[in-house]
């Protein structure tokens, strides 16, 4: 068979090679930050919380419904035998919450430890990326397999990652700018529904920025393959080290 006959297998185009990475990029998105049921998990416990206590104004019974919802999301996931992570979360910044309210009384502390933690958060963002180290990346850098070989191996990633920190510690110091004056100024309801109303657009907003400068960046560097390679290389080379004779 001459060269002209051999089969030859064609390299994937470049536009599929793209469209490849943004789904690999967008599913570890998804894997990382929930999806939507993650998203409905962070809702629903404050939802509850504010729609029973616009109805009753009772701290008590608005509390119990929504630690309540928290606990059976997380009952939902174990029978099924899904991921608990976010739905813990969740479980812990209610019962927070819960806590703080009943301690002082006051229906409105409820929203104030989640509230702190998104300004900690938004803080963290910021501070992380002015490090050298975005925390974007070390959250999502495990998720692609690469965990911290962008810091020092893949530029454009180290790159696209600081984007991504920027844009979420922004985002969220913004959300911050406006709950932390309705706190003071707005009634338990009013502060209530605005912060469900913030609850998701900023986080969708945060989640497409980071796609976009994740599309755009190197793909990641695969480390666990790396470090399988290395020991597949290396028993070889004590397989055919066992097999030469000795002189």
């Amino acid at each position: 068979m001459t060269s002209v006959d051999k089969p030859t297998t064609a390299a994937p185009p470049p536009d599929q090679d793209a469209r490849t990475d943004r789904a690999v990029t967008e599913a570890a998105l998804f894997e990382a930050f929930g999806g939507v049921r993650g998203m409905v998990e962070t809702v629903l416990p404050g939802l509850l919380f504010v729609t029973v206590y616009t109805i009753n104004k009772d701290l008590k019974s608005s509390a119990v419904a929504a630690l309540a919802v928290s606990l059976l999301l997380v009952v939902v996931r174990l029978v099924r035998r899904d991921t608990v992570k976010h739905a813990f979360s969740g479980v812990f910044g209610v019962g927070f919450g819960v806590v703080f309210a009943m301690m002082t009384g006051n229906a409105k502390a409820f929203y104030l430890p989640g509230m702190v933690y998104t300004l900690g958060l938004g803080l963290a963002y910021i501070v992380t990326t002015l490090a050298g180290v975005p925390l974007i990346g070390l959250i999502l850098g495990p998720v692609f397999k690469e965990n911290l070989s962008w810091r020092t191996r893949n530029p454009g990633r180290k790159k696209a990652y600081a984007k991504a920190s920027w844009a979420w510690g922004l985002i969220l110091l913004a959300k911050c700018a406006i709950l932390f004056p309705l706190y003071w100024w707005a009634d338990t309801t009013q502060l209530g529904w605005v912060l469900v109303a913030l609850k998701i657009p900023p986080f969708l907003l945060a989640v497409y920025l980071t796609w976009v400068f994740l599309a755009k960046a190197p793909p990641p560097i695969d480390v666990f393959a790396e470090m399988e390679a290395e020991e597949k290389a290396e028993k070889e080379r004590r397989a055919a080290a066992a097999r030469t004779p000795e002189a």
